[in-house]
């Protein structure tokens, strides 16, 4: 006998007694009711409900006309407890409209109202639980789980429903296997090896309590590794499985518990006399005590009145976890509120109203109060109650016995994420969760929660667990070393305080103090022969042309802008310009010289100093006139390159228009070749001191570091080259300072004695530099 089960039956009877003792509820009108045990069978059911439909006799009346209207002989039925017979019954009744109240069957098929438009319930629906479920295992992280549910409607829709739920919620399944408690025992141990064998250390059971002590019983023949236990409410507050220790630490959801005043005396209010009047409490009596009322039981004692009920410890007389008792008081109440809505108004009640089960049942669509002890109940269009659980964690007592204890809640109702309020329990996981910087790989021929986790891959993070694919950082940024967040890139470009540009900084301040330097000699011996000879005003605009390509070389340093882009390219490229056209000038005053020192000669006149100025003014024009043009139309810009490099950004001047770039290079390139045919044709004439020599090496080596500084500067990377620009700029201008003035210098500085009128006259021998 379930002890339980015969609670749930008392417990009916308590309400039906607490009602007709009510003056508010049903007054002077006094309920009835009729038992059957349907022993969980589903033929014993069928035959419960015909005999609700048709009467208390067991037996045909043949003498009746099939015409003739027969009344039900009960207008609405409480129970059954399971879901299968449940269906049977309310398959039947809802033939004749009769409603039917389960307080435990929760199989989400019933909620369906096309099939089963007289069924309600007490009880959530498994649809609520086995995602409550899903979502359970889902929160302690537990991927990785076995299944076992009873072969019958409750296992079977319950668990469906739960795999679907699990799916969603991205948790495997290794197995998923069903028994049922009157299957060969070889199903059972085929059962029971299945989870001795899996690597799953979660089993999610969605067994009738029966069921599930016949499996505890079979893996209790040999010794398991520790598992975590999930529970649905038909086993999860079953006071009968404690016994078993391979169960501490279950958790699972179950009826919220309660408190029914009243109940617990009821109950113990039980004397031999009293059990004699039932089948059921006999059998609960004798099978307590372990002795025969009146010799009904051959071969057992007699029962002698000393039986003391309140010393019995069972599930009947267990009090302390009113759960589905409550449901049972719930639904009892609710046919009572029905019939109340029908036959009785504000005060008082017609007694010989006739109303039929159509009217319970339309009436208990509607019913909306608060018991006793504080429940709400009502129902929704599926028939169904709003879906609150408590979760039951079986916890070891000091005395090593299990007891249930409510570790926390769940209510459907609440905002996502917060259903839940629970303690630690065991992990259970194919492979462990990949954390940041890595993503899942799932592994061949596997299910998809056993993977391997694959670092992300350059320039790609993962900034949670578990993530399936990683992301690409956005193109301003880039991973840290953990890929697990995106960094701002660096900026790369040629600082003030990069110790490279300090030292190309140091260089053009040497180079432009130099040519103040020169020119600061050449002012002070301006008078002298020397500096007269070699025209003394090209030269003063030669090294303030040569100071400012000196200095233009600073344009190229720190973070390039607008203004600094602009400005390093149109001051390189007019200050070279400049420069080279003074070199020209004097080229040419060089080859006119000689010239006009042949007989009828009259050069000079053409090309004097008027000409010279004129000459480099519209050479510089000319620059400056494309310099214009390419400002107008593309001028260079500020640009992050971020694809050259993957860690970092190149910071440089876009050239802009690239044909305006190499125009200016290419005039300068054309001023410094003509410039050098003209100072090697004349390199040879006869002169003391023939400065067109110092010209042609210059130019040469303008010329050498401009030409080696193309293929340099196409292949030099970021920074670099910009460096490269700087270099080719001071290296080209210490050439022309260095060939051109240095000589000059020395004769000033160290052979004053060949700045003399005769010795550039060549009337003196030469001295050789």
């Amino acid at each position: 006998m379930n002890f339980r089960q015969l609670r749930f039956y008392r417990a009916m009877e308590f309400t039906i007694h607490e009602i007709n003792n009510r003056t508010d509820l049903l007054p002077g009108i006094t309920l009835g009711y009729q038992i059957h045990d349907s022993c969980s069978e589903v033929p014993m059911a069928v035959k419960a409900a015909f005999q609700f439909a048709n009467g208390m006799e067991p037996f045909f009346n043949d003498t009746d006309s099939c015409s003739k209207s027969v009344a039900a002989a009960v207008p609405a039925v409480v129970g059954d407890s399971p879901s299968t017979p449940s269906i049977s019954i309310t398959r039947m009744l809802g033939l004749f409209g009769i409603p039917q109240v389960s307080h435990y069957a929760t199989c989400a098929c019933l909620s369906d109202k096309r099939q089963y438009p007289a069924f309600f319930r007490t009880i959530p629906s498994d649809h609520h639980q086995a995602a409550a479920l899903a979502k359970l295992v889902k929160h302690f992280g537990w991927t990785w789980i076995g299944a076992v549910r009873s072969d019958t409607d409750y296992g079977n829709y319950g668990i469906a429903s739960f795999l679907k739920a699990a799916q969603e919620e991205g948790i495997c399944v290794e197995y998923s296997e069903s028994y049922y408690r009157t299957q060969p025992r070889s199903k059972l141990e085929r059962v029971a090896n299945v989870i001795r064998r899996s690597t799953a250390r979660v089993i999610v059971a969605f067994l009738h309590s029966g069921d599930m002590r016949f499996l505890l019983e079979e893996l209790a023949r040999q010794p398991l590794p520790p598992l975590q236990w999930i529970g649905s409410e038909a086993w999860i507050t079953d006071p009968g499985i404690l016994r078993f220790n391979m169960c501490a630490g279950a958790i699972g959801f179950g009826i919220p518990r309660s408190v029914i005043p009243g109940l617990r005396e009821f109950l113990l209010d039980l004397s031999p006399a009293q059990a004699l009047k039932s089948p059921l409490l006999t059998e609960f009596w004798e099978s307590s005590f372990s002795c025969s009322l009146k010799g009904s039981s051959e071969g057992a004692r007699e029962c002698n009145g000393s039986e003391d009920i309140r010393a019995l410890q069972n599930p009947y007389t267990d009090t302390s976890q009113l759960r589905v008792t409550n449901l049972v008081y719930k639904a009892t109440y609710a046919i009572a509120h029905a019939i109340h809505g029908v036959i009785c108004n504000d005060t008082q009640c017609d007694k010989s109203a006739k109303f039929t089960p159509w009217q319970i049942l339309d009436q208990l669509k509607r019913v909306n109060f608060t018991t006793k002890n504080g429940f709400q109940v009502l129902f929704d269009s599926s028939g169904d109650p709003v879906a609150v659980y408590e979760l039951i964690n079986w916890q070891v007592n000091k005395d090593g016995s299990l007891d249930f204890v409510t570790v926390g809640h769940y209510d459907s109702s609440r905002p996502k994420g917060q259903e839940f309020s629970i303690s630690k329990v065991p992990r259970s996981v194919c492979s462990e969760s990949c954390p940041p910087g890595t993503r899942k790989a799932v592994q061949k021929g596997k299910p998809v929660c056993c993977y391997d986790c694959i670092p992300c891959a350059e320039g790609e993070i993962s900034n949670k667990t578990d993530s399936l694919n990683c992301v690409h950082c956005p193109p301003e940024f880039w991973p840290n070393a953990q890929r697990d967040s995106c960094l701002p890139k660096p900026v790369e470009f040629l600082s003030w305080d990069d110790t490279l540009s300090i030292i190309l900084t140091v260089f053009s301040i040497t180079g432009a103090f130099i040519a103040v330097s020169v020119a600061a000699v050449f002012y002070k011996h301006r008078t002298s022969p020397i500096v007269r000879a070699n025209n003394s005003e090209l030269s003063f605009l030669l090294l303030f042309s040569l100071t400012l390509c000196f200095l233009c070389s600073l344009t190229f340093i720190g973070r390039p802008s607008e203004w600094s882009c602009v400005l390093r390219y149109t001051a390189f490229g007019i200050t070279f310009v400049l420069c080279i056209s003074c070199v020209l000038g004097k080229t040419i005053v060089v080859l006119m010289a000689f010239r006009a020192t042949l007989p009828g000669s009259n050069v000079m006149k053409w090309f004097g100093p008027p000409q010279q100025r004129l000459s480099v003014l519209a050479f510089t024009l000319i620059q400056v006139l494309i310099c214009l043009i390419w400002l107008t139309i593309s001028p260079p810009l500020p640009f992050k390159h971020l694809n050259q490099y993957k860690d970092r950004i190149i910071l440089e001047c876009k050239l802009g228009s690239a044909i305006g770039f190499w125009a200016v290079l290419g005039y300068i390139g054309f001023l410094a070749l003509l410039c050098f045919i003209l100072a090697f044709l004349a390199r040879k004439l006869p002169d003391n001191f023939n400065e067109a020599k110092f010209i042609t090496f210059s130019m040469l080596i303008f010329c050498a570091v401009w030409i080696s500084f193309i293929p340099a500067y196409v292949s030099s990377p970021g920074k670099f080259t910009v460096a490269v620009e700087i270099f080719a700029i001071l290296a080209s201008s210490f050439g022309l300072s260095i060939c051109i003035f240095v000589p000059k210098c020395f004769i000033i500085l160290f052979r004053p004695e060949q700045n003399t009128k005769k010795h550039l006259m060549g009337k003196m021998p030469s001295m050789s530099l």
